[in-house]
């Protein structure tokens, strides 16, 4: 009968100090497993640091020159917890065996000398479990990603709703007020000649300019918003944009301001570098907004340093872009929360809020991802992995920031659990 489990697909390491044994190991199991060996437990441990991935069930002896096998166990559960882990032991190390037992160091515990039939069948039970396990949790995390990528999609969408709807209330709520605005320059001049100028020219003069700007921003604000969020499937990532263009046209657009704050700009962004499929209005949107944000945190005299190299992972292409600032970096509790589409930013400046939830739509839009995080005195990293094709993109498995809240909230367990 053909087996169902393919028992080479995970390597099994096994360590012991007799030399006869590992020998005796490789010749008995080589034809069916694919098996590591180590004459020592700091040997052993080497091979799972380089080749971790690769193994699928560990199997030490207990007495060894030097560290111990219990000693192994331990290090194997901190650094690789999912490989199944097997403590070969005599009758008299019993208590070292039971001990590893009770702590959950170990999977199961085997007697020397083994028997080689029942050997063989722990080994394919072990593997068959550690193989089931990883599926599983495979599945598990894709279908997590599935669900994380709906909801926020939902979210983008509703976003872009809401910018709409408000950037039209707010439109005709602003009507009366820039009227008035525009009215506000002949009213001084009426006022200053009824009172022989004794009313304050220039505080109506700033009044002015104050509430133009922030006129101003809010649509700004609203329209940034609304274009990260619109997405047209018919037409998007048929452009094809070159990073290094995308980039300097962003700076030139903001040359005179970085000029006037005395920033300098260090870019390394090589010229040679693939053109990505991308929406091309939202991709040059994505650089100002970023360099705009840097303009609103970073003090004058600050340096930003840019640069980017091309990923290969088979079909899979992608260029990682890196941003790095020598200002004071962002605050703690806005640097975890900046690019959580789930988090309501009701504290956060607008500048480390709206600015960066649009470029966080716009990368997610685009099928790559954003982080930030403060290097010790050397200000804010960002980087940002854009695909070269992202309509071949599959989202990776490790949400590991998503999974932690996603597997605390009932509610998205029951919609994982009954989504098709």
């Amino acid at each position: 009968m053909k087996d169902l489990h393919d028992y080479k697909k995970f390597a099994i390491l096994y360590v012991d100090d007799e030399e006869q044994s590992l020998k005796y190991f490789e010749r008995a199991f080589g034809d069916d497993f694919r098996i590591f060996t180590a004459a020592n437990a700091r040997d052993g441990f080497k091979i799972l640091e380089q080749r971790g991935e690769e193994i699928g069930l560990l199997m030490t002896d207990q007495r060894m020159p030097g560290e111990k096998g219990v000693w192994l166990l331990e290090k194997a559960r901190q650094l690789r917890p999912r490989i199944l882990r097997i403590l070969v032991t005599a009758y008299s190390d019993m208590d070292a065996a039971i001990a590893a037992v009770n702590s959950g160091a170990i999977y199961k515990y085997i007697t020397k000398p083994w028997d080689p039939p029942q050997l063989e069948i722990a080994l394919r039970q072990a593997l068959e479990f550690f193989t089931v396990q990883t599926e599983r949790d495979q599945l598990l995390h894709e279908k997590m990603s599935v669900l994380r990528n709906m909801m926020i999609a939902d979210r983008i969408v509703s976003l872009g709703l809401l910018a709409a709807g408000l950037s039209h209330q707010i439109r005709n709520s602003l009507v009366a007020v820039k009227t008035f605005l525009d009215l506000a320059p002949k009213k001084m001049a009426e006022e200053r000649a009824n009172t022989n100028g004794l009313r304050n020219p220039d505080f109506w003069k700033d009044y002015h300019q104050n509430v133009q700007s922030q006129i101003e921003k809010i649509n700004s604000l609203l329209s940034d918003l609304r274009t990260s969020s619109d997405s047209n499937s018919a037409t998007q990532f048929a452009d094809e944009v070159s990073l290094p263009q995308a980039v300097g046209a962003a700076l030139e657009t903001l040359k005179e301001q970085f000029a006037a704050r005395k920033i300098e700009i260090e870019n390394k962004i090589p010229g040679s570098l693939p053109a990505l499929h991308a929406d091309k209005t939202k991709f040059h949107r994505l650089f100002e907004l970023l360099f705009k944000d840097e303009l609103s945190m970073l003090p004058a005299g600050s340096k930003i340093s840019l640069s980017a190299e091309l990923q290969n992972s088979g079909a899979k292409q992608a260029i990682v872009l890196q941003i790095n600032d020598n200002g004071p970096g962002l605050p703690e509790d806005a640097l975890r929360v900046i690019f959580d589409p789930f988090v309501v930013r009701a504290s956060a400046p607008s500048e480390y809020g709206i600015n960066l939830l649009a470029c966080f739509f716009i990368v997610h839009h685009h099928g790559g991802t954003i982080d930030a995080k403060n290097l010790p005195g050397r200000g804010t990293l960002f980087t940002i992995r854009l695909p070269l094709h992202p309509e071949h993109v599959v989202s990776p498995p490790q949400e590991n920031d998503f999974l932690q809240k996603a597997l605390l909230n009932e509610n998205l367990w029951q919609k994982l659990l009954t989504a098709g």
